[in-house]
C-alpha cells in the first residue's frame, strides 16, 4: 500500500507538517511512504527577494513529482500554503496538468486529504481545504479529512491550527512562527488515518 505526501512549502512550515504527516502514515503495517514536492514556478531571484531560498534548501533534496506519478499510489495527502483563500499556484498548476489521468479515470477511488498553513489565524485555511476538495472530488477521490478523534483541534489552551477538513498550522505574517507540537500530532494523525483508510481498501 503506497501513500505519497506531495506538498508545495516556501518557508518550511509545510515541509515540516509534511514530514510529520509521512510519520503518522508510515506507522501503520505495510504503507510505503514517500514524500515529493511539486515544481516551482518562482524564478530562483524572485526566492531570493522573498527569503525563501535559505529556507527551501532544508528539502531541495526531495524529488519534484511528475503528474503521471499519482495513479502509483493508493492515498495521497496534498500540503499547500493558503493563497488568499484558496491552494497556492504552484500545486494548482500542477494538479492542472491531471486532464490526461481524468479522462482514464486514474485516480478514482484513490484516498485523498489536505493540509495546509497561513499567516494569520483566519486566514483562509479552512476555505483552502474545502476548494482543494472540489479539485479532489473532480478527480474521483475518497476525501479523509482530521476527524474529531484527534482531541487536539478542540483544545482551548492554546491558538492552534486544525480543522475537520484538515491539519494546519499558523506561520506568522513574517514566517517566525513553527508549526506547534499540537499542529504537528494533527498532521500526525491526519497522515496515520488517511494510511489506515486506504489500507482497508487496498485490502
Amino acid at each position: 500500500m503506497k501513500v505519497l505526501i506531495l506538498f508545495y512549502s516556501v518557508y518550511g512550515h509545510i515541509y515540516k507538517m509534511a514530514q510529520a504527516a509521512a510519520e503518522g502514515a508510515g506507522s501503520i503495517a505495510g504503507a510505503q511512504v514517500d514524500i515529493k514536492r511539486v515544481p516551482e514556478t518562482l524564478p530562483d531571484h524572485i526566492l531570493q527577494q522573498i527569503g525563501a531560498a535559505s529556507f527551501q534548501k532544508a528539502f531541495s533534496h526531495l524529488p519534484v513529482c511528475a503528474i503521471e506519478e499519482l495513479p502509483a499510489y493508493d492515498a495521497i495527502l496534498f500540503g499547500t500554503p493558503t493563497r488568499f483563500g484558496n491552494m497556492c499556484g504552484q500545486m494548482k498548476q500542477f494538479l492542472d496538468g491531471a486532464g490526461p489521468l481524468w479522462q482514464k479515470n486514474a485516480l478514482v477511488g484513490k484516498v485523498g486529504g489536505v493540509f495546509t498553513s497561513s499567516a494569520t489565524q483566519h486566514g483562509g485555511q479552512e476555505s483552502t481545504i474545502l476548494s482543494f476538495h472540489i479539485l479532489l472530488l473532480h478527480l474521483g477521490f475518497i476525501i479523509v479529512g482530521l476527524p474529531y478523534s484527534f482531541g487536539g483541534q478542540t483544545r482551548l489552551d492554546q491558538i492552534t491550527g486544525g480543522s475537520p477538513y484538515g491539519a494546519s498550522t499558523i506561520a506568522g505574517s513574517t514566517t517566525p512562527r513553527q508549526p506547534s507540537a499540537n499542529e504537528l500530532e494533527a498532521a500526525r494523525f491526519q497522515g496515520r488515518h488517511i494510511a489506515q483508510i486506504a489500507a482497508r481498501l487496498a485490502a
